[in-house]
C-alpha cells in the first residue's frame, strides 16, 4: 500500500524558505572570504573574523532573498567594504588628515582615478566600481551612486570631528543633538548600499522610482542608526564611540524617537508599496532583520547575554 504524501505545513515551509536563504548566505560568505583573501591589508584586524563576514552576508541574503548570490554580490561586497571603511575611520585614523586623505582618495576612485599605491580601502572600492561599469545602468547612474558616497564619507567624517576636535569656545557644544546626530545618519551608509543595491539589480521600473526609494532609505536609515546605538550602547562606551544615548539626559528619549521614526517609515513604505512592492519590503526587511539580530548579537562581536 502506498502512503499518500501529506501537504507541508505552513511552519514547514517557512522552514524551507529560511534554510534556503541561510544558502543564498552561505555563497555570499564564500564570496567574501574571496574578497578578504584579495585584500589582505585591509582586513588583517581581529574582528574581521569568519563571524562578521557570515553576518554581512547574511543580513544581505534576508533583506533581499529573491535575489540570486550572483546578484547579490555587488551588494554584499559593498556591505563590508563600508565595515572596512568604518574600521578606518573609526580606529585606525589617527588626525583629522588621516580621514580627510581617505575621503579624498575614494572620491577620486569614485571619478575614474586609479587608487594611489597603498592605499588599500580605495583599492577595494576600485574594485566595486569596475564591477558596476559592467552593469548598463551604471553610466547614466553613476553620479546619484557618487552622492551617496559623498554623503556617507562626510557624514563619517562628520562624526569623527564630534569626537575628536575641542569644545567650541563659542558655543561651548562638541558633541551634536539628537536631531542633528539624526541629520547624519549617512555615516551608516545603508543609503550607499541600497544605491549600489538598486544599480546593479534594479529593472528600469525600480530605476525610473530610484529618487522615492532613496527617500525612504534615508527614514529607515535613521531608524537602524537608533537600533544600532540602543544595541550597541556597551561596546560604543569601551570603543569610544558616538551614541545616541550619549545626546540625552533621558534614555526614553531615544526609545520614543525610535518607535515615531519606525512608525513613520512602516508608514511611507506602506505608501511606497503600491508602486514598488518588491523594493518597499527590501526596506522594511532592513527594519524587521536589524531588530531581530540586534537582540542577540553585533556584527563587530557577540553580545553578552
Amino acid at each position: 500500500m502506498t502512503e499518500t504524501p501529506r501537504p507541508a505545513r505552513a511552519g514547514q515551509d517557512a522552514v524551507a524558505e529560511q534554510g534556503r536563504v541561510c544558502a543564498l548566505a552561505v555563497r555570499g560568505v564564500r564570496d567574501l572570504q574571496n574578497v578578504t583573501a584579495a585584500h589582505p591589508e585591509l582586513f588583517d584586524a581581529a574582528p574581521f573574523d569568519a563571524a562578521l563576514l557570515s553576518s554581512v552576508a547574511t543580513a544581505i541574503a534576508f533583506t533581499a532573498p529573491w535575489h540570486t548570490a550572483a546578484e547579490l554580490r555587488i551588494t554584499t561586497r559593498t556591505l563590508l567594504w563600508v565595515f572596512a571603511a568604518d574600521w578606518q575611520v573609526d580606529y585606525l585614523a589617527r588626525s583629522v588628515d588621516d580621514v580627510r586623505e581617505m575621503v579624498t582618495d575614494c572620491l577620486a576612485v569614485a571619478d575614474g582615478a586609479a587608487p594611489p599605491p597603498g592605499r588599500h580601502l580605495a583599492r577595494l572600492l576600485a574594485d566595486l566600481r569596475d564591477e558596476l561599469t559592467t552593469v548598463p545602468a551604471f553610466a547614466r547612474l553613476r553620479p546619484i551612486w557618487r552622492d551617496e558616497l559623498a554623503r556617507m564619507l562626510a557624514a563619517v567624517a562628520r562624526e569623527w570631528d564630534w569626537k575628536h576636535l575641542p569644545t567650541d569656545p563659542t558655543t561651548g557644544r562638541r558633541l551634536p543633538d539628537l536631531d542633528r546626530y539624526l541629520d547624519n545618519a549617512d555615516n551608516l551608509a545603508c543609503s550607499f548600499v541600497n544605491v549600489t543595491h538598486w544599480i546593479a539589480t534594479g529593472d528600469e521600473k525600480t530605476l525610473a522610482q530610484l529618487t522615492d526609494l532613496l527617500d525612504a532609505g534615508r527614514g529607515v536609515q535613521r531608524v537602524l542608526r537608533l537600533v544600532n546605538d540602543l544595541a550597541t550602547q556597551g561596546r560604543d562606551a569601551e570603543w569610544g564611540d558616538l551614541n545616541a544615548l550619549l545626546l540625552v539626559d533621558d534614555p526614553a528619549q531615544v526609545h520614543d524617537r525610535l518607535a515615531e521614526l519606525t512608525a513613520r517609515s512602516r508608514g511611507d513604505l506602506a505608501a511606497l508599496a503600491e508602486r514598488c512592492p518588491r523594493q518597499a519590503d527590501y526596506l522594511g526587511r532592513q527594519i524587521s532583520f536589524t531588530g531581530g539580530f540586534y537582540q542577540l548579537s553585533d556584527f563587530w562581536g557577540a553580545r553578552d547575554e
